[in-house]
């Protein structure tokens, strides 16, 4: 769906909820829940704000909570708290049944954005004219159901970040080279994590349809990656590394691998969301974290574990607005017209793309 389409298609939110106080509504949400009990399950992000994560059936990344709603067979509603791809996700795992709805249409991801089906068959063709049939796609999971279609169509796979070695080990498998699309820093840090040196990578830029690359000879690249990035994650930087360094020497640094190669060379740790979540669980009390990832999160884990010291590595970071486009107001509206028996903003994914990008997750799972 593009942007505009997106727009086109978004319902306005009614102009009374916004004079609604925050106890009205949410003590209308909760009555909702209430009512519709097992008909309703509520997944949301960890990025989510503290005000949509308290009504929330379970918390997790985007893969975790797709696969947990689909575990979930009386749910007659998913209603799905965080962006366009992950409720893509859950609709192509669900039962028959059931029906994804997203509270804000407009709650996209920019990475996702960043690599559309047009530009990936034009960088396919480019790039098997250079290569031949040596190349193999994988997606990040951070990506839309039609680039998960297109990796598995063409005998690739979806990763996430807690899994992304073991994937990207098994495309070195199956062919010589591989596609990594849409997140470049994800994909270079996993394959320099495996010993693929930099000079062996290459970087597709699907606006100029060029490939750019260290060296004279094209056959040593090894990894094609994508243009793309998070741009949450890519404002952290090392200055921010050198600054911790300089003036609190006693915090340890851990990041999400979608940040930058020297940030995340720089820091003490780097893992998924999850492997974040439990490494802050599982410290010792009274230690000190710098954490470089989403700011609802790292606001989270430091009301949750008082007894750390836990601030964010970019002080200045902004929260990740698409995923923040999930508030009240629009969460009481699609459960109001669940209720009513209008459901608005259910998410489809067609039968073609479906099977697969289903195939491109089955392999990884």
């Amino acid at each position: 769906m593009t942007i505009l389409e997106t727009f086109v298609k978004q319902t306005s939110l009614p102009a009374h909820y916004s004079l609604m106080s925050v106890h009205e509504m949410e003590s209308r949400i909760w009555e909702i829940k209430n009512v519709l009990k097992e008909r309703l399950f509520l997944p949301a992000h960890h990025y989510q704000k503290d005000e949509i994560v308290q009504f929330a059936d379970v918390t997790g990344d985007s893969l975790q909570l797709a696969k947990i709603s689909a575990e979930n067979k009386k749910a007659e509603y998913i209603a799905f708290c965080g962006v366009h791809f992950m409720a893509e996700t859950a609709d192509m795992l669900s039962n028959e049944h059931q029906k994804v709805i997203l509270p804000d249409l407009k709650a996209g991801c920019s990475m996702a954005d960043m690599a559309d089906i047009f530009q990936t068959e034009r960088a396919w063709e480019h790039l098997t004219q250079l290569f031949g049939d040596s190349i193999l796609p994988l997606t990040y999971v951070n990506s839309t159901a039609a680039i998960k279609a297109f990796c598995g169509k063409h005998g690739g796979a979806t990763v996430t970040s807690s899994n992304a070695k073991n994937m990207v080990a098994w495309a070195f498998q199956q062919k010589e080279r591989l596609l990594f699309l849409p997140d470049q820093h994800l994909g270079r840090n996993t394959a320099f994590d495996l010993g693929v040196p930099l000079h062996e990578m290459a970087v597709w830029d699907p606006i100029q349809n060029t490939l750019s690359y260290e060296g004279s000879d094209l056959n040593k690249v090894k990894v094609i990656l994508w243009k793309g990035h998070c741009s949450v994650h890519e404002k952290f930087t090392v200055n921010h590394i050198d600054d911790l360094r300089k003036n609190h020497s006693d915090y340890q640094i851990i990041v999400h691998p979608e940040c930058t190669h020297e940030v995340v060379r720089a820091s003490d740790f780097n893992g998924s969301t999850h492997y974040i979540i439990e490494t802050i669980k599982n410290a010792k009390e009274g230690s000190k974290w710098a954490v470089g990832t989403e700011m609802n999160l790292v606001n989270r884990l430091a009301k949750i574990f008082p007894e750390k010291e836990i601030v964010s590595l970019n002080p200045n970071l902004c929260p990740c607005l698409t995923m923040n486009r999930i508030d009240l107001p629009h969460l009481l509206w699609s459960l109001e017209n669940i209720v009513k028996g209008t459901p608005q903003n259910i998410i489809t994914v067609d039968d073609v793309t479906k099977k697969d990008a289903v195939l491109a997750l089955n392999r990884m799972m």
